[in-house]
């Protein structure tokens, strides 16, 4: 699969989880834009099976390569982001992995658990990324232990492998000239807005801007019943240029780690 065709398929089955965000995506058409992506992000945990740079494989191999590193001392996160080494055009990948041995023992165990519940040949595939959820049907007592440490933890078991969102280049839009004209026009148009640390996490000195809708909502089956749980949402970022007239490609740990909430269910309960 090439890395166009590999991308439309990311595209597919998150927007199978993310009507919101086809529905944006058609709302900026409507207004005479096209709509290019940043980047894509994607969860994982830090075990060997399906850390960061298994996750990365399909990437690297189609010309990608690492760029910058983050840590998120709070969510206890790791991430990398990858660019593409010869199509500028080509989206960034930000990968984030849980690091399982900072949370109790009973998280470690119950994650390995839930690991262990799939054969090596599916966690092996290239393609583990479009798989989502490869282990069995979650149980509501698993998600709520690991919800009470970490919400990352509990979105991870519910929703798998997938990509967590996709990014509008609000440079790129013809009919915009900054974020807040988008997202003025995103909250016109009936969409909530992730406030955590604010609408808009970043600044123009940092070089980065970045806001996003709160996930979709989607209604889960759990072994004992049916829950209605965050699937992924929409992020916009508008970048700068630094002092040398180059635009700025990189990440903002303390904007990345607020952007992380549009999956919260508190946020979405706040609404």
């Amino acid at each position: 699969m090439n890395l166009t065709h590999f991308f439309e398929e990311l595209w597919k089955q998150y927007t199978l989880k993310t009507p919101a965000a086809q529905k944006i995506k058609d709302l900026f058409e409507a207004e005479g834009n096209t709509v290019f992506n940043d980047h894509i992000a994607i969860r994982t945990f830090n075990d060997p099976r399906v850390h960061i740079d298994v996750l990365a494989t399909p990437f690297i191999t189609m010309g990608y390569e690492p760029k910058g590193e983050y840590y998120f001392e709070k969510k206890k996160l790791y991430a990398k982001h990858f660019e593409h080494k010869s199509n500028p055009d080509a989206p960034k990948i930000f990968i984030s992995e849980l690091i399982l041995e900072e949370f109790s023992v009973e998280l470690q165990n119950l994650v390995r658990t839930i690991l262990d519940q799939v054969d090596d040949h599916t966690l092996q595939q290239k393609n583990l990324i479009l798989k989502g959820r490869v282990w069995q049907i979650p149980s509501l007592e698993n998600y709520n232990t690991l919800l009470a440490e970490s919400e990352y933890a509990a979105w991870m078991y519910v929703n798998g492998f997938c990509s967590n969102h996709f990014t509008v280049d609000v440079n790129k839009l013809k009919t915009f000239d900054n974020l807040s004209q988008v997202n003025e026009f995103l909250k016109e148009n009936g969409f909530n807005m992730n406030t955590s640390g604010g609408e808009i996490k970043g600044s123009s000195s940092l070089l980065l801007e970045q806001s996003s809708i709160l996930a979709d909502i989607v209604t889960v089956e759990f072994k004992e019943t049916v829950k209605k749980i965050t699937s992924c949402y929409y992020e916009f970022s508008y970048r700068y240029q630094n002092s040398e007239g180059v635009i700025f490609n990189g990440f903002i740990a303390d904007s990345a780690d607020k952007i992380f909430e549009s999956t919260d269910m508190q946020l979405q309960e706040k609404q």
